[in-house]
């Protein structure tokens, strides 16, 4: 595996937690239903005043059409991105502890060189890991 997919993982998660938003976001949408009372009579003698509910939905048939098919395209988008993670996951577990846990702190959780070095502990300086890191990079 290409170890530029490193740098995907933190945007794969990202997209994740986006998607599943978005998809919360069509599905309240959809069940959206709107309800508002009339008033009427009956056209014959007598005339008596009826009150009526009335409910639905706020879109077309059309437009029912057109949130599954961005609903099914999200679905897609994040089916995608979680396969991202996956192989980074899964390629994480084939690289040493050090680096596993270098990679963790410094690309997953964003933390400085220095946080990251303290983090690691057994006197490891942020300059060291930095060049640990930078060469286990450009191996093959």
């Amino acid at each position: 595996m290409d170890k530029k997919i490193l740098y995907d993982y933190i945007d794969a998660c990202a997209l994740v937690k986006e998607t599943e938003k978005d998809i919360w976001r069509l599905k309240k949408k959809r069940k959206t239903v709107i309800q508002t009372n009339v008033k009427g009579s009956n056209p014959r003698f007598p005339y008596q005043e009826q009150h009526f509910k009335v409910q639905g939905t706020t879109f077309t048939y059309q437009d029912d059409g057109n949130l599954r098919l961005e609903e099914k395209l999200l679905e897609q988008r994040k089916e995608y991105a979680e396969k991202i993670k996956k192989q980074v996951e899964e390629w994480m577990l084939t690289i040493p502890i050090r680096m596993q846990r270098i990679i963790r702190y410094k690309v997953f959780k964003e933390m400085t060189w220095e946080q990251t070095a303290a983090k690691i502990g057994r006197r490891a300086t942020e300059n060291g890991l930095k060049k640990e890191f930078e060469r286990f990079m450009k191996e093959n």
